[in-house]
């Protein structure tokens, strides 16, 4: 079969690759219909996550059929429907019990204390073979996926994976109640459906930060107020939209990638430039600062902590933060002493999609919201490494790329 596997930092390829086969009981075989590029992905080639393991099958959103169960896993039967969470849970330990499964103590294999597993992600979560593929192994797989309706359609469903729970969480996170004033630092497809979140969970008003101008545009039909960082102070914006209070809740959905603004009054000066210059090493020591080949592709964020230190700026004194945008161990940047002084609020961590998915399918069949409109380009596995190089490169309009598996 084939599948996008990593090779090394800026080395992905689409393999031939065996077909995968039940290991454990508790796991089952899904043929994929659909996966999708997201832009954690991307810190793995880029080498801002890692290290990674060669030969690791990168991915960790899918919607398929499942084809296969080990004879422990109760609930799914070869035929069903089914999207899987991007993160593994067993379903029984006492994290998972309490709804907090991307701390699920057993899944993954490093151990308890190495924290959240999930598909096609470094040493440190399993690692585990991911999900752009045309089969897939599901470890804890009656904790791991969930079944479908009828009328939720594989292109809805995708979505459902990872990326508009992962925006709910993070509006979690961060707090959103009615009436909220809420910034989002991250037009991209997490920032999109952070913005959607926060709105049905009650907020009043979302502004939505950002220096790509199509980004913009997508947040701009959500009907959110727009601040482009590469031509205004991102800070001062939100101060004045808000009388001078700040925002009551920041969700962070850009994480170690950032781009620090490299024109207008945003722009940072020679000593901010170095230091920024200084985390990139630090955060991406493998990694090259100029990116690889002629056209310097796979180039690490040029400001790792400038998210973090806007979102601590620019919300209200007792404000809360949300922070689902990836930041990896290496990374040791961050305002603490402004957040302390502000009596800041900070929550952070990876989705727990298993308990917070099944609400957003609920919603997305009873026609209550659509997430298929912010997909922007489907492309069949064959185009994987294409679509990917066109994705780092941060193309105009390419927010979410649907990946169309069968042959």
């Amino acid at each position: 079969m084939r599948a996008v596997v990593w090779h090394g930092i800026g080395d992905i390829r689409l393999d031939e690759v065996p077909e995968p086969t039940i290991q454990h009981p508790e796991d089952a075989i899904v043929r994929i219909t659909k996966s999708a590029i997201c832009g954690t992905d991307l810190h793995f080639v880029r080498g801002t996550m890692a290290p990674m393991e060669e030969g690791t099958i990168l991915g960790h959103e899918a919607v398929g059929v499942v084809t296969e169960v080990g004879d422990a896993v109760r609930g799914f039967s070869p035929g069903d429907r089914v999207v899987i969470n991007s993160t593994i849970s067993c379903g029984a330990c006492r994290y998972c019990r309490m709804g907090k499964t991307a701390q699920c103590d057993v899944a993954n294999p490093n151990g308890p204390q190495a924290g959240t597993s999930f598909f096609g992600g470094p040493q440190s979560t399993g690692p585990v073979n991911g999900l752009q593929a045309e089969y897939v192994r599901v470890p804890w797989a009656r904790n791991t996926m969930h079944p479908l309706p009828e009328n939720v359609s594989d292109e809805q469903a995708i979505l459902l994976s990872d990326i508009f729970p992962t925006g709910w969480f993070g509006a979690e996170l961060a707090g959103v109640t009615r009436g909220d004033v809420v910034v989002v630092f991250g037009a991209g497809i997490v920032g999109q459906f952070a913005a959607a979140s926060a709105y049905k969970l009650g907020a009043a008003r979302v502004i939505i930060v950002d220096g790509e101008e199509t980004r913009l545009a997508a947040a701009l039909e959500q009907h959110c107020e727009v601040v482009n960082y590469n031509t205004e102070d991102p800070v001062q914006a939100i101060m004045d939209l808000t009388n001078g209070i700040g925002a009551d809740c920041v969700i962070d959905a850009v994480g170690i990638d950032a781009e620090r603004p490299k024109h207008g009054p945003a722009a940072v000066d020679d000593q901010q430039a170095a230091d920024f210059d200084d985390e990139v090493a630090q955060v991406a020591p493998d990694a090259s600062a100029k990116g690889r080949g002629e056209e310097q592709r796979w180039k690490p964020g040029d400001g790792p902590s400038q998210a973090a230190r806007w979102a601590v700026a620019s919300v209200a004194k007792y404000g809360r933060i949300g922070i689902i945008g990836v930041y990896g161990p290496t990374a040791e940047h961050y305002p603490i002493g402004e957040a302390m002084n502000k009596n800041l609020t900070v929550r952070m961590g990876n989705c727990d999609h298993h308990s917070v998915t099944p609400p957003l399918i609920d919603m997305v069949a009873a026609g209550q919201f659509d997430p298929t409109a912010l997909i922007t380009e489907h492309e069949p596995i064959g185009s994987a490494i294409e679509a990917y190089e066109a994705f780092d490169r941060r193309e105009p309009g390419w927010i979410k790329v649907e990946l169309e598996a069968a042959r």
